[in-house]
């Protein structure tokens, strides 16, 4: 397991901050009392669990397969819907939400094979990540790839209510491979896919998915 490119710069600036409080705290305390040490204590498993968070784990790499869908995050299913997709489609698509909650890996990967038809941020509300309204109020990416003699399929990367900062790395125009790199959404966020109405789903709502593990639904 290593840890993902996108948390160096806060793991560093949270060091420096932490040393700084509990070095501050021990000077004004005087090393007396059992507090100094319990704030110690508090910072290491803090700075802990973030180097945590951005952990990027190590898995197999599947076979690229252009007839499937493949998480692009690891989370749980929390919708699997008809609904109207009014940004690009403006018609009906099947939604499928993965929550993603700060336990999870927050690395998120591209669920196809193609080429980025389009790309758009939307700055936002913070919305608890698993509310309905959270796609349209909240801070959110919308990309949409043409998978080849396929189909297009839309991906929307969310923020929730602890999240502030969405990356992703997709440009218009931009060919992209399954299982590659998306982008990075930090501390708690959700992922929505706009599949076509007549594909073969392959998920349940309650389910856990996994990047590089589970496959959504099947384009065939």
């Amino acid at each position: 397991m290593r840890i993902h490119s996108e948390g160096y710069s806060i793991l560093k600036v949270l060091f420096i901050f932490l040393v700084l409080m509990n070095v501050s705290f021990w000077a004004l305390s005087g090393g007396k009392g059992y507090m100094p040490s319990v704030l110690i204590l508090l910072s290491v498993i803090f700075f802990l669990f973030t180097v945590w968070f951005f952990r990027k784990p190590d898995r197999v790499l599947p076979e690229v397969n252009d007839q499937l869908v493949f998480a692009p995050a690891d989370g749980k299913i929390v919708a699997a819907e008809e609904t109207d997709e009014t940004e690009y489609f403006s018609d009906k698509r099947l939604k499928l939400s993965i929550f993603m909650s700060p336990l999870n890996v927050h690395m998120n990967l591209y669920p196809v094979s193609g080429t980025v038809k389009y790309y758009r941020y939307h700055p936002g509300k913070y919305i608890v990540a698993w509310h309905p309204k959270s796609s349209e109020k909240n801070e959110h990416s919308t990309l949409v790839i043409e998978v080849p003699g396929k189909t297009e399929i839309l991906i929307r990367q969310i923020a929730g209510a602890v999240a502030r900062r969405i990356v992703t790395y997709a440009k218009t125009g931009m060919p992209v491979v399954q299982f590659q790199e998306m982008g990075f959404i930090k501390f708690g966020s959700r992922v929505d896919l706009y599949l076509p109405l007549d594909v073969k789903l392959k998920v349940e709502i309650g389910q856990k998915v996994y990047g590089k593990r589970t496959v959504l639904a099947s384009l065939q």
